[in-house]
This record gives C-alpha cells, sequence and structure tokens, in this order.
C-alpha cells in the first residue's frame, strides 16, 4: 500500500479492506479514478467525494458464475446481495451476439457475459427449432425430445459449427445441459470438452445423473465429467455440484480430488440452499423419474401459483400446459440438519466457489417491468436470486465461523475470476481490490449482511450492503438501490 498525492474521483476512508489475492485484511483507505482502483492506502487520500466508512468492510463485489437473472429487475436483486458480475455461464446462451445486443441496448446494472450454449445449438441443429429467443424459449423446450435424441454426423458437424461460430462471437467458454439431455453419447460430450480445450476456454457442465440415480444411464455424469478434464485438457467447471450430487456428494467430490491431484483442472460451484428451481418440463422433473432422486409430486412447487404439486396427474397437467414455467424443488430439509451436512460440505468443499443459480423472475401480477422497484407484489423466483451470497457470509462466517470472513470473499470473487482468467483476460483485473483493478466494490457490515429472501417472500432484498460500485459507479449508495445507473460492462473473451 502506497501513499499518493493524487486527487481521486471518490475515496472511502477508514474501511477493513479485504483482498483475497495478497491476504490483505486490513484499515486503510481506497481511492477510485476513472472507474479504477487508483489507491490502497494507510495513509490519508484526497478525494472530490470521500466517504467515511469506519467500521464497514470493502471487498472485491462478488462474481456470479452462473445467473440466469439477466434482467435488470434480477441485477437489481444481486447487486443487493453484492454482486456487481453477474454471467451466464451454465445455460448460457444462443446466439451470444443477441444476448450481448439485448443486455447493450436496455442497460444492465452489473456486468455480464454468456456462454456458448450447447442445449440451444443443439435444439437447433438436432431438434430442427429456431435459434435464439432468449431464456424464456430455452425454458419452453428444456422437456423437447426433438432435441435430445443421439445426433447424426451430419447434426454433429452443424452442432459444431455453431458452437464455434459462438466462440468466435466472444463466448466465455461454453455450457453444457447434459442432466437435460441424459442419453446424449458421451463420446458427443468429449468431442465439445476437446473444442473447449483447443480453444482455451471451460466447458460449465449441469452433470447427467449419477448412476446411483439411474443405472441405464450412458455414462455417470461425476465420472464422465472428471473423464473429460483428464483426456482433454479442458478446464471443466462442475455447476451447482450440490443440486445434482445430492446424497452421493462424497464420492463425487472425492472423484474431483482425484483427478485434480493428477493435474486435471475441474472447479466446482454450489448455493447455501436445499432447493434447486427449474423449467417443470425437464426430463428429470417427470412423475416417473422423482424416485431415483428421492423426490415425489409434492416436492416440487410451481412457482406461478404457489401449489405444491398434488400427485402425478397434476404434475403431468402442469408440465404439458407450460414446460417452461419455473418451479421450486425441494431436493433436501433445510430443517433437518443431516440434510444441510450435505449442502454445508458441499460449499465448504476446497476451492469451491459461490454461484447463485440465480433464476429469472416469474411475474405472476401482469406484465412485466423490468424497470419497478420495488418489485410489485407477485413477483417469485427462488430466494438464491437474492440472497445467495449473503446467506454463505450469514452461515459460514457468522453462525458456524466454518470459514473466515477472507476466505468467504475469496469464494465469492477471486475463486471465480480465477476459473475463467486463463480464457478471459478482463477477468484478471476483477475480484482484487489492488490499484489498476476494476473499482467492482462492496462496501458491506459484516456484523448485519444478511439474506432475507425466503421461499415464501422470494424476492427481499438482502441487508447490510450499504455501497455497492460497479466500474466506479454507485448502483447501490446507502443500502439502496441506484435505479438509472446502468454502468454495466459486457464481459467477452
Amino acid at each position: 500500500m502506497e501513499e499518493t498525492p493524487q486527487t481521486h474521483d471518490l475515496v472511502f476512508a477508514g474501511a477493513r479492506v479485504l483482498d483475497p489475492e495478497t491476504g490483505l485484511d486490513a484499515v486503510a483507505n481506497v481511492g477510485v479514478t476513472g472507474g479504477v482502483i487508483a489507491a490502497v492506502s494507510t495513509g490519508p487520500l484526497t478525494g472530490r467525494r470521500t466517504a467515511d466508512v469506519s467500521g464497514l468492510a470493502l471487498a472485491p463485489g462478488w462474481i456470479d458464475l452462473h445467473s440466469h437473472a439477466g434482467g435488470v429487475a434480477g441485477h437489481r436483486l444481486q447487486a443487493l446481495d453484492g454482486v456487481t458480475t453477474a454471467l451466464e455461464l451454465e445455460a448460457g446462451a444462443a446466439p451470444v451476439a443477441e444476448a450481448y445486443a439485448v443486455a447493450a441496448a436496455e442497460g444492465r446494472p452489473l456486468n455480464y457475459g454468456f456462454s456458448a450454449s450447447w442445449g440451444q445449438t443443439r435444439m437447433t441443429a438436432v431438434g430442427g427449432l429456431p435459434l435464439g429467443g432468449g431464456i424464456a424459449v430455452a425454458l419452453r423446450n428444456l422437456g423437447n425430445p426433438a432435441w435430445q435424441r443421439e445426433a447424426s454426423a451430419r447434426e454433429l458437424g452443424a452442432l459444431f459449427d455453431l458452437l464455434r461460430r459462438e466462440l468466435a462471437d466472444g463466448a466465455l467458454g461454453i455450457g453444457v445441459l447434459a442432466g437435460y439431455a441424459p442419453r446424449v453419447a458421451p463420446e458427443e460430450y468429449l468431442a465439445v470438452a476437446a473444442m473447449a480445450a483447443e480453444a482455451g476456454v471451460p466447458v460449465y457442465t449441469h452433470a447427467r445423473d449419477l448412476v446411483e440415480q439411474t443405472p441405464d444411464i450412458p455414462i455417470d455424469g461425476a465420472e464422465e465429467l472428471v473423464r473429460a478434464a483428464s483426456a482433454t485438457g479442458a478446464h471443466m467447471h462442475y455447476c451447482h455440484v450440490n443440486s445434482t450430487s445430492l446424497r452421493r456428494l462424497d464420492r463425487v467430490l472425492g472423484l474431483v480430488d482425484a483427478v485434480r491431484a493428477e493435474g486435471a483442472r475441474v472447479s466446482t460451484e454450489a448455493y447455501p440452499y436445499g432447493a434447486g428451481m427449474t423449467g417443470i418440463g425437464a426430463s428429470f422433473l417427470a412423475p416417473e423419474r422423482l424416485p431415483a432422486r428421492g423426490l415425489e409430486p409434492r416436492s416440487i412447487v410451481y412457482a406461478p401459483t404457489g401449489e405444491r404439486v398434488a400427485d402425478a396427474a397434476r404434475l403431468r397437467e402442469l408440465r404439458a400446459a407450460d414446460p417452461g414455467g419455473l418451479a421450486i424443488v425441494h431436493f433436501f430439509d433445510e430443517d433437518d440438519p443431516g440434510d444441510m451436512a450435505f449442502v454445508d460440505r458441499a460449499l465448504l468443499a476446497p476451492e469451491t466457489v459461490v454461484g447463485s443459480d440465480a433464476m429469472p423472475l416469474t411475474w405472476t401480477g401482469g406484465r412485466p417491468d423490468e424497470t419497478a422497484w420495488p418489485l410489485p407484489p407477485g413477483v417469485v423466483t427462488h430466494p438464491r436470486t437474492a440472497g445467495a451470497f449473503s446467506k454463505v457470509l450469514r452461515r459460514y462466517v457468522r453462525e458456524t465461523g466454518a470459514l473466515t470472513l477472507l476466505e468467504a470473499v475469496r469464494r465469492c470473487s477471486l475463486a471465480p475470476a480465477l476459473v475463467l482468467q486463463d480464457a478471459v483476460p478482463a477477468m484478471r483485473r476483477k475480484g482484487r481490490v489492488r490499484p489498476g483493478c476494476d473499482a467492482d466494490l462492496v462496501v458491506f457490515d459484516p456484523d448485519a449482511v444478511s439474506d432475507q429472501a425466503t421461499y415464501a417472500a422470494s424476492t427481499r432484498p438482502s441487508t447490510g450492503y450499504v455501497h455497492v460500485l460497479v466500474g466506479g459507479e454507485h448502483v447501490v449508495r446507502d443500502g439502496e438501490p441506484v435505479l438509472g445507473a446502468f454502468p454495466g460492462r459486457p464481459i467477452r473473451r
């Protein structure tokens, strides 16, 4: 840390500064100029504006590798949870050029970016469906068997051509929803991983079923992912390892540890909840497939009505009428310490990063208005959209002490940046509080930061964040969202 005579645009004075890259955890002053961190100093700094943040922590903003909440309203909820960069990497988008163009035209509070969507490109190349339309179209087609079948050589050629085009257009890797098309040939997944390795980008995978869940699966989902890492050299990112591994988590983490020890690159990600959310038409939510996961129709809550699905007949009715309708799937009982122990082990495993799996908002009260704030009654989502990162700080730092504050900050900021930075140089300037890095910053009260969203009140914002800056511009000031702020910038390869 060095003192500087420069006059900064903004100075945060007296913060407990947390930099996970250097291990800094000390009271200091931080100067921001031109959207960049210009100084971190124990000595006084001069600013055109100075904010006394004594008693508060200042850290790099959270980087969410797994966010489907890409609209303005979703970004605001995530900003109030400390997120400054929200990336759609598991499902991805196709065409990515369309996704980037829509976000740029509308404006975004947070930085944004997309992987190439294997699922959507496969829907076109194999299923004959039109390309594009965003996540709403992708959700509607998740359960469509047309794209899930084994592909011909010609169809595979068309699929790989589309993926190469997406990578050329700046996609941040390849997102693979293998769990939604579990009968696809394992050779196809391996070929996708080889393509990613050649391009020098990660593969972000929603793994297919484990053999314990589906004994006749073509290949165990965890074995497939780690095999691809070893065989191709690709960086394989295991999305929400908690919700796909369930009670077989320890076996899955053991596989990951083993291939890491051999030099393979496998990163893991988890969120701190016992329920997931997806389109109710997903293949694994078919009534006949629920018992393999220890589920029943009543494990599912249909978001548009809030109803807990009564029986298999009602589930089939909803899947037919609204296949893209979002549903919460309760796979663990969050009131059961034994169940939550699996969630905890997933999140606390070495090198696991926090990824929210934030979901699009369901507007049950009328036409969506992404600019509305506060959000009107009847808007629902999964509570992880509004509270995943704050729940990590509350549960694992303050309540259980399983993580130090600095380590929790690392898992929310630097660790996600490291997943991407070899392929995406822009990420080398994020996840740090160091001169020359982007001024994507959070200022929060570590004794008070907490999630507030519940399954019954899913859009209740987190609390404890005093300031959130994206590129040096406030998107949260004095605990309130700045409604006219759209400083989010595209992150491209």
